[in-house]
């Protein structure tokens, strides 16, 4: 199948699944730095105590990871409310929960555990993101990737993935998981995060070489990019799941 009938099949899936399919829950992406040699008294509270607790005030574990990095302490992980306005109703739920304020008490009593919380709020890219994200059990890796765009090009991006970059990154073996779109409180403009799975961190790199060279993709981003630039800056970073973790 050439890639133009791929990206029609593609376009007329995606728009099915969101005519018929809306998920409608707010996501919430926490980013927990540790304190030095905390993370794993942090890891086990969680393990133990807050996944629990979080289902228990109605909140839904999506995924939890550190970084494949040894150097880096930190710990991500995301969660999914009903829809926004439940957000703060239920954090304050779970934060007053007395099980939580006694779990939370007991594994500091040797000092606090996170030094630093980074938090990014995100809706479903609905015509991005599969219905149900079945992975590979021999993908390994997970990578989340941060598009910050340049001014207006939402719907350039958004395209962009829709009818090409997804098969594409499929081409080269790597797996779409997620895609979000990010809730700027400030108004300013939503950056594109998503994740892909790989079977090693290897196997990405090499597989993101093969994609930059990819004719077709070439030809993809330089027809959308006629009226300018569509993305000023990529973060990427590389994960593993927790034990624990819904998402795996």
């Amino acid at each position: 199948m050439n890639i133009l009938k791929s990206s029609l099949f593609l376009f007329l899936f995606s728009t099915a699944f969101s005519l018929s399919a809306q998920d409608t829950r707010y996501f919430e992406m926490r980013t927990y730095t540790a304190h030095e040699g905390k993370r794993s008294d942090l890891i086990s509270r969680f393990e133990n105590h807050t996944l629990r607790l979080f289902e228990k005030n109605g909140i839904e574990n999506i995924a939890y990871f550190i970084p494949t990095d040894p150097k880096d302490y930190t710990l991500t992980f995301i969660l999914a409310y009903p829809d926004e306005k439940s957000r703060d109703e239920l954090w304050n739920k779970f934060a007053s929960d007395p099980e939580w304020i006694e779990a939370a008490k007991a594994s500091e009593a040797n000092g606090k555990l996170v030094a630093n919380v980074d938090q990014t709020f995100m809706k479903i890219a609905t015509e991005l993101s599969p219905e149900v994200s079945k992975l590979n059990s021999k993908k390994k890796i997970f990578e989340l990737r941060t598009y910050h765009l340049h001014p207006g090009k939402i719907e350039a991006i958004n395209a962009r993935f829709r009818d090409y970059t997804r098969e594409l990154f499929s081409r080269y073996d790597m797996t779409n998981v997620m895609y979000w779109y990010t809730v700027e409180k400030d108004g300013s403009q939503p950056k594109l995060v998503y994740l892909l799975a790989h079977k090693s961190e290897k196997r990405a790199q090499y597989a993101f070489s093969k994609f930059a060279e990819d004719a077709d993709w070439n030809k993809v981003r330089d027809a959308s990019e006629m009226d300018g630039a569509i993305v000023e800056k990529i973060d990427s970073k590389y994960l593993k799941a927790l034990s624990f973790s819904p998402m795996k």
